[in-house]
């Protein structure tokens, strides 16, 4: 459906996007993650023909940005990370001048924000100017906007940034509702964000893509990264079982999470690749008088990875 070749953006000697090669298919959830600064905003603008790309092309259904920018922009809608609101218009005559802007007949207009208001939870506001809404739901007015002409694809550029925990879940429980029925691409640097609402995480860094795949895959492709096991001790003091567990041949590093007094402490370990380092670090701690409560290797969580793979990219 979406076909990015070669996506490039300058500004003056600065590449802020470098050669993105990307298709997404129909009906995807894709989460753009990265940290800040690293070209999210700048390839979404480029994608929604906000701004031309230096060099390379977007192409939405066999449809150019380059040549038919107007016609690939009816298929979207986009919500960027500062929602583009009127504050001082009603939400309704907002939403309704929107609708006339996208071309929606003025017979149709009720019933379209009718639907985006029940969508987007906006009943009791719609009466209420948009400057006096919380931010929650004047990214839900600007969700909303993004989606009254019905688009194909659905463009959000840090959709929940700055909103509360509460608000948060609701914004993506608004995103899974539309990803049910159209394509969805959204910017994050909200780790936890992307896995919770994405099928398939792109991460990009430095204007490059350096991984793309669904939160399993990325797993299985970072296998070697440095395994870690965490553990819990109980009656030993912090250097003393520092240094038991870095003469181990399988520990790197063993570093301090958290120690309460007179209870046990967490430690995590970082081990060298190759065999289950759990037997090596049991057996070196039962030769001690310390109470061992807990040893285990935690599933790789997309944090990890992320970190892994943009260490990577610096290096």
């Amino acid at each position: 459906m979406i076909n990015i070749k070669g996506l490039t953006k300058y500004y003056g000697d600065l590449c802020a996007v470098d050669r993105i090669e990307l298709d997404i298919a129909e009906g995807e959830i894709v989460g753009l993650l990265g940290p800040n600064g690293a070209g999210k905003t700048t390839t979404l603008r480029m994608l929604t023909g906000f701004i031309t790309p230096s060099r390379g092309d977007v192409v939405v259904n066999g449809l150019s940005i380059r040549s038919s920018a107007l016609d690939v922009k009816r298929l979207m809608g986009y919500l960027p990370e500062s929602a583009p609101l009127y504050p001082a218009m009603l939400a309704y005559d907002f939403l309704c001048f929107i609708a006339k802007m996208r071309g929606i007949e003025a017979s149709s207009r009720p019933r379209v924000i009718a639907q985006m208001a029940s969508l987007c939870g906006l009943e009791e506001v719609m009466h209420l100017p948009v400057g006096h809404l919380s931010k929650g739901l004047k990214q839900r007015v600007g969700l909303a906007q993004a989606m009254l002409a019905d688009p194909e694809i659905l463009v959000l550029d840090e959709p929940t940034s700055g909103l509360d925990p509460n608000q948060i879940v609701e914004i993506r429980r608004i995103i899974k509702r539309i990803g049910a029925s159209k394509t969805v691409i959204l910017s994050t640097h909200i780790l936890s964000e992307a896995e919770a609402a994405c099928d398939r995480i792109v991460i990009i860094d430095k204007g490059r893509i350096i991984a793309d795949g669904s939160t399993e895959q990325l797993r299985n492709e970072t296998k070697a990264m440095a395994p870690t096991v965490r553990l819990e001790i109980e009656g030993a003091l912090w250097e003393n079982a520092r240094r038991l567990l870095e003469d181990l041949d399988v520990v790197e590093k063993a570093e301090l999470l958290e120690v309460s007094f007179p209870g046990p402490m967490k430690i995590e370990v970082t081990c060298t690749s190759g065999p289950d380092p759990r037997p090596a670090i049991y057996a070196a701690v039962k030769q001690t008088d310390w109470i061992l409560l807990e040893l285990r290797r935690p599933s790789q969580s997309l944090e990890a990875i992320f970190r892994h793979l943009t260490a990577e990219a610096i290096r």
